[in-house]
């Protein structure tokens, strides 16, 4: 796709900063608008704030934070109804720890309650028992990980973990990662993330985007060609 064919400038939306903003994750929004306007492409970067209906975009960035906020993003977002429509027209999302980890079918409160997710992923969460994951992760790329536009494979991942949570992956979704440090999702299989069609869950902190300027390049890919077979970004 010809950049210059875009009618309307790219939507990137940071969901709920005043919730799920614990951990500087909305700087993974901000990393694709500069990435994109570098490559002369019109964006709109919109704080999409708790309260008010969320905006259609062709991005959506999800964060993390804490167990009560995580609910109450959760509940609005499944009343909305906004991202899983916009999901089903080729919307590209980005979910990072509890954001992760609401994308999926159900997640736990701090009392080990359960609560419904949004469905975009399958994937479930369950409160874990040992020792909380908090440190440096380094994953490489599952064999069946998305590509690069162009079909360049991805590089390996790296950022910071802090949860309680052990997140399973199934037949639905795919591992996003297989972990070389730290701990991932918990499960004991060695995983790290998930994603579905162009939706993506992960549980590292940096912003990823920032640390991981590959994966930044290829949600943007995603985005600005919504074709099943979207040609390479100009480099920069």
């Amino acid at each position: 796709m010809n950049l210059a064919d875009r009618n309307s400038a790219l939507t990137i939306a940071i969901v709920f900063p005043d919730l799920l903003g614990t951990y500087g994750d909305g700087g993974n929004g901000i990393v694709l608008a500069r990435r994109a306007a570098w490559r002369g492409i019109g964006v709109d970067l919109v704080h999409a704030d708790s309260g008010r209906p969320l905006p259609s975009a062709d991005v959506y960035c999800i964060g993390g934070g804490e167990d009560g906020p995580q609910v109450r993003a959760a509940t609005s977002l499944n009343e909305d109804g906004t991202m899983a429509r916009v999901v089903e027209h080729g919307a590209v999302v980005l979910g990072v720890c509890a954001g992760f980890q609401l994308l999926g079918g159900s997640f736990p409160d701090s009392a080990d309650r359960a609560h419904d997710g949004l469905g975009l992923l399958d994937v479930t969460t369950r409160k874990g028992t040992g020792h909380r994951a908090v440190g440096e992760l380094v994953a490489t790329m599952a064999p069946d990980a998305p590509h690069l536009p162009g079909g360049a494979p991805l590089p390996r991942l790296t950022g910071f973990e802090n949860h309680g949570g052990v997140t399973s992956v199934g037949p639905s979704a795919r591992a996003l990662a297989r972990v070389v440090r730290g701990v991932g999702n918990g499960g004991g299989d060695g995983t790290e993330g998930a994603w579905s069609g162009r939706v993506v869950g992960t549980y590292l902190h940096g912003p990823v985007l920032a640390r991981n300027i590959a994966l930044a390049d290829l949600l943007l890919g995603w985005a600005v060609d919504p074709s099943d077979s979207p040609g390479p970004l100009p480099p920069l």
